[in-house]
């Protein structure tokens, strides 16, 4: 029976002697379907004495315990480690019983819909879907140290955009827009800068998709947030909203 453990969302992974990778990519010992994971993004090596991790030069590199890891890192009963938006709990059995783990309960949340419990981090209860208001520091990732969650979906976004990987672009696209979503409700603000790199990411999205509701999106985002957004932006808003209505109704009148 494996002596250490990794806990991920309500699963408990075992981690036997050698080499786990964890990463997007298919070929990885655990895979997540996360955006902002790398295909090959870190590296847990586990041997008879101790259990280290390293950072496989992610895009987005990892937090351990909420610091940057910049180097390999032995792990202890009770770390947290985050990938992208994902985090993970390390658990070495050994400990059991002789002292608690650093990190209880307090971790975790309980969904209002299905009362089951899941990562405080995580955006929407991974059994139910329901979304919860959480508050601005969680949103915006003003508490040292760590990368905000949204300049973090912009990079992604672009990356996908840049890769033509559209039904991506539009999940992340809506996955932004939740957390817009739940910093409006929670009374938080957002920086007039990253509003308008989502708008024009937004912008991108309705050339590649032809569907001129992300532009329509971008433009009731500035409302929802109350700011006004600059002429220019508007007009590319306009222009590329209407080139791909037209694009519609000349797809319609062609079937």
């Amino acid at each position: 029976m494996a002596r250490c453990r990794l806990r991920f969302l309500l699963h408990e992974l075992d981690l036997p002697l050698g080499v786990m990778i964890i990463g997007r990519g298919a070929d990885c010992h655990l895979t997540v379907n996360d955006p902002l994971i790398s295909r090959r993004h870190v590296r847990i090596l586990v041997g008879a004495d101790r259990v280290v991790i390293e950072d496989i030069d992610s895009r987005n590199g990892v937090l351990l315990n909420g610091a940057t890891l910049r180097a390999q890192t032995r792990l202890r009963d009770g770390d947290r480690i985050r990938l992208g938006s994902q985090e993970f709990v390390f658990l070495d059995q050994a400990f059991a019983g002789a002292q608690p783990t650093r990190r209880t309960t307090g971790e975790l949340r309980l969904c209002n819909r299905c009362r089951l419990p899941y990562p405080r981090e995580a955006p929407s209860c991974p059994a139910c879907a329901e979304f919860e208001p959480i508050d601005e520091d969680t949103l915006m990732g003003s508490g040292p140290p760590g990368r905000p969650t949204l300049p973090l979906l912009v990079e992604a976004l672009d990356y996908a955009l840049a890769h033509g990987r559209v039904s991506d672009a539009e999940r992340l696209v809506r996955r932004t827009s939740d957390h817009i979503e739940q910093l409006v409700a929670v009374g938080g603000s957002l920086d007039a800068a990253l509003l308008a790199a989502i708008a024009g990411k937004a912008a991108e999205l309705t050339t590649q998709s032809q569907d001129p509701a992300w532009a329509l999106w971008a433009l009731d985002m500035y409302r929802d947030t109350q700011q006004v957004p600059p002429v220019d932006l508007v007009e590319r808003l306009a222009e590329v909203g209407k080139a791909a209505a037209l694009g519609l109704l000349a797809r319609g009148e062609a079937g």
